[in-house]
C-alpha cells in the first residue's frame, strides 16, 4: 500500500495522490492509503470507511462545523500517471481535479492543532461517473449524519477563486414526426428534421437572463447540444430528435425551469421529454461561517458557472462552495496541470479560516 506524508508539503502530497491511480470504479487503493494516514498520523478524529469512502470528524463541541469534501477518482489515465514536476508547474491526472485540493485537506487535517470549527472530512469516490454511482449520494443515503454541518467546501478546481453555488442543468428532448418519402417526390412527404426550424430559431434569439444572488452573478443559457434524423440519403426523414440544455440560475427550481423551456417550444408541434435534471445550489453567503471563508481569502468569490457535487449540500441546507487549486478548464485534459503557488496559496487561506 502506498504510503502518504499528511505532513509533507500539499504540493508533494498532491504528487503523491497523483501517484496512485483512482479511475472511477477503482478507488480502492487510494482509499486505503487515505485512510491509513489519517487513521495514523491525525488525532481527535473519529475515521470510518463507507465503500470506498473515507470520512472523519472531530468532536470537540466548537461553535459551528465545516465539511471539507473532495472526489478521490479521476478520469481515465492519458499518459499522464505518474506525476512530473517541471518547474513551478505540476503535471498529471488527477492534478486539477481534484487531488490537488485532496491533498491540501488532508495535510490541513494533520497539521492544525487550534481549529476554530469542528471538522469534517469526506473523501468519496465516482464522481467521475453517472450520478447512481456518486459516492456522495450513496452516504447521504446510508449515513447521512456524517453529512451535517454549517458550511461546506467542496475541494473542485477554480484558480483559486471562492466560487459559489452553482447552475441547474435540465436536459430537454424535442422529437419531431412526419411522414417518410422519396426525396425526389419530397412533397408526397413530411419532413421530420424541418420541424425544428422554429425551435433552433427560438434558441438563437434566446436572451439569457442574469441573476444577481449574495453578490454572485449567474448567467443563464439555453443550447441545442445534438440532433440526430434520417435514414438514408434520398429518403424525407419520418422521425428527427434534438436535445437542448438549459442551465439555469439557482433562484429557479427544477420544476420552474422545466416551465420556462416549456413557455421557450410553446405552439410547436414537437415531443417534449426531459432527460437529465439536478438543481441549482444557491450561495448561500450571508451564512456566517461562509461570510468568514470569504473573508479569509481576501473577498474574492464569483459564481459557479457549471454543476457540481455543492447542489446536493444546498439541498440538505447546508450554505457550500468550490474551493480549490488547478485551472477547471485544463480538467480531464490529457495535459492536466497545476501551478503549484495555487496549492499553497489555497492552503493558507484555509489554514487562517480553519485556525482559532
Amino acid at each position: 500500500m502506498s504510503i502518504l506524508d499528511l505532513a509533507s508539503d500539499p504540493i508533494d502530497l498532491t504528487a503523491a495522490l497523483v501517484d496512485i491511480p483512482s479511475v472511477s470504479h477503482d478507488e480502492s487503493a487510494i482509499a486505503d492509503a487515505v485512510e491509513a494516514a489519517l487513521r495514523e498520523q491525525t488525532s481527535g478524529f473519529e475515521i470510518i470507511r463507507n465503500g470506498n469512502a473515507v470520512l472523519a470528524r472531530t468532536s470537540r463541541g466548537l461553535p459551528s462545523r465545516v465539511m471539507l469534501a473532495g472526489h478521490l477518482d479521476t478520469v481515465p489515465i492519458a499518459d499522464n500517471v505518474p506525476s512530473r514536476r517541471e518547474g513551478d508547474i505540476l503535471h498529471g491526472c488527477g492534478t486539477v481535479d481534484m487531488k490537488s485540493g485532496d491533498a491540501v485537506f488532508l495535510h490541513l487535517a494533520a497539521t492544525i492543532e487550534n481549529l476554530a470549527h469542528d471538522l469534517t472530512l469526506v473523501f468519496y469516490d465516482c464522481e467521475e461517473i453517472a450520478a447512481a454511482y456518486n459516492g456522495l449520494g450513496r452516504i447521504e443515503r446510508e449515513i447521512p449524519q456524517w453529512l451535517a454541518a454549517d458550511v461546506a467546501i467542496l475541494g473542485e478546481p477554480t484558480a483559486g477563486f471562492i466560487e459559489a453555488g452553482c447552475q441547474g442543468t435540465m436536459r430537454v428532448r424535442l422529437t419531431a414526426s412526419g411522414t417518410r418519402a422519396h426525396s425526389a417526390r419530397s412533397w408526397l412527404g413530411d419532413n421530420a428534421i424541418h420541424k425544428f426550424g422554429t425551435a433552433l430559431e427560438r434558441m438563437s434569439a434566446y436572451s439569457p437572463r442574469s441573476v444577481d444572488i449574495d453578490g454572485c452573478v449567474y448567467r443563464e443559457g439555453l443550447s441545442a447540444v445534438r440532433i440526430s434524423g434520417g435514414v438514408a440519403g434520398n429518403v424525407v426523414p419520418d422521425a428527427a430528435e434534438m436535445d437542448v440544455n438549459f442551465r439555469f440560475a439557482p433562484d429557479r427550481s427544477e420544476a420552474q425551469a422545466e416551465a420556462h423551456v416549456r413557455e421557450v417550444f410553446d405552439g410547436l408541434d414537437l415531443g417534449f421529454e426531459i432527460t437529465d435534471s439536478s438543481p441549482g445550489a444557491l450561495p448561500g453567503l450571508a451564512n456566517p461561517s461562509a461570510a468568514a471563508l470569504i473573508e479569509a481569502a481576501g473577498g474574492q468569490f464569483r459564481a459557479k458557472y457549471g454543476w457540481t457535487d455543492v447542489s446536493r449540500f444546498s439541498a440538505l441546507g447546508i450554505p457550500a462552495v468550490n474551493y480549490g487549486p488547478g485551472d477547471p478548464n485544463l480538467a480531464h485534459k490529457r495535459d492536466e496541470h497545476v501551478p503549484v503557488q495555487q496549492i499553497t496559496d489555497v492552503a493558507a487561506v484555509l489554514r487562517k479560516y480553519l485556525s482559532a
